[in-house]
């Protein structure tokens, strides 16, 4: 029997409209993906198709493929430098998940890997994005016009004494220990890594969480040292990436190691 409270006796003239409107683009897109799907099926298209669809999807799925690689390369990278930390995400993903895949339910659970994951971010997360100002405002001595465009360097916010201690340019994933509430001080702006509110990035979740299953079946598996070709040279491109790309070296904890 349908709940009382959900049945239509309750539901506005509005909300009726927009559960309408909503199903119709609903039934609209998954038309579209159907009918795209056909397409891949006979050979008529790729994957993506070439229309303004695809381009979009196209563009979307290449930058948040680059920006995860990204990531997934600088936690790396700081495991490879920082053993201790290493050693600590290695041990709670074995008590966790012991030889078997990771799984959802296990991967909420991998703290100490959120703060690793975190403290990469502020360190190595978005460079900065360009704004324009809405409202007139008094920066210091300084007075920002309506409708001129600014560059807000997250990189700046992430590093800045003032906010994290003057050992904000060191490695120290502890900072995460408790809710990134408090290793804030309750300041949403402090650490914004997917940016905020309308604008944040809308693939965050699934980026945490596949960067830590990746993490995990490398950690499961290998230890992982610096190669000594590697270069540091980050650069900003939307966040700071390796130029010269990560070498690192893969020690099998079962066989012979190889480098990557």
């Amino acid at each position: 029997m349908e709940n009382f409270h959900n049945s239509k006796l309750w539901k506005s003239a509005d909300l009726l409209e927009s559960e309408k409107l909503e199903k119709g683009i609903q039934d609209c897109v998954m038309e579209i993906i159907k009918k795209r799907e056909n397409k891949v099926v006979s050979g008529e298209a790729d994957s993506f198709g070439d229309d303004y669809l695809g381009l979009l999807v196209n563009a979307y799925h290449d930058l948040n493929d680059k920006n995860k690689l990204s990531l997934e390369d600088l936690v790396v990278l700081h495991l490879a430098i920082h053993g201790d930390w290493q050693e600590k995400a290695r041990g709670e993903v074995i008590d966790i998940f012991g030889n078997q895949n990771p799984h959802l339910e296990g991967i909420t659970k991998l703290k100490t890997m959120s703060m690793i994951i975190n403290e990469t971010l502020r360190l190595y997360g978005i460079n900065g994005l360009p704004r324009e100002v809405a409202r007139e405002v008094q920066l210091g001595k300084l007075v920002l016009p309506v409708n001129i465009d600014i560059l807000v360097l997250n990189s700046g916010l992430h590093r800045d004494p003032y906010l994290w201690d003057d050992d904000a340019y060191l490695f120290k994933p502890e900072r995460f220990s408790e809710e990134i509430a408090e290793a804030t001080n309750y300041n949403a702006t402090t650490f914004s890594p997917f940016e905020l509110g309308p604008r944040s990035c809308v693939d965050m979740t699934f980026a945490m969480i596949e960067t830590k299953i990746v993490l995990s079946m490398i950690l499961e598996r290998y230890t992982i040292t610096l190669s000594p070709a590697y270069v540091h040279s980050p650069i900003p491109i939307i966040s700071l990436v390796p130029q010269h790309g990560i070498q690192v070296i893969l020690g099998s904890l079962h066989n012979n190691a190889c480098s990557t």
